[in-house]
């Protein structure tokens, strides 16, 4: 009996230092790449926002009339290629790995 014990006790210690150990770095890891992309999205947002600004209010009557949707428009077109060339970086850095 008292062998069964110890092994059960040193069973539950390795599984528990083997397992717990890296599920803690791997939660603390995604912990911050959430936080941190959360961040860079909010960045961007407000980026996209004072481009969108100052394509209103600086270019005076450049955009007025029929052309008044078009800072808009520049400002997705913008967002959407911003936004492509993160993906391709996440995309050709998978590869790389590989």
């Amino acid at each position: 009996p008292k062998l069964v014990s110890e092994l059960w006790d040193m069973t539950v210690t390795y599984l528990k230092q083997e397992t717990l150990g890296p599920l803690g770095g791997l939660g603390r890891f995604l912990a911050f790449g959430a936080i941190g992309s959360l961040m860079a999205a909010v960045g961007a947002a407000v980026l996209l926002v004072a481009v969108l600004r100052v394509l209103q209010t600086e270019t005076g009557t450049t955009f007025g009339g029929n052309l008044t949707p078009l800072p808009y428009v520049i400002t997705a077109a913008t967002g959407v290629s911003v936004a492509a060339v993160a993906v391709r970086s996440v995309v050709a850095g998978r590869g790389k790995r590989r």
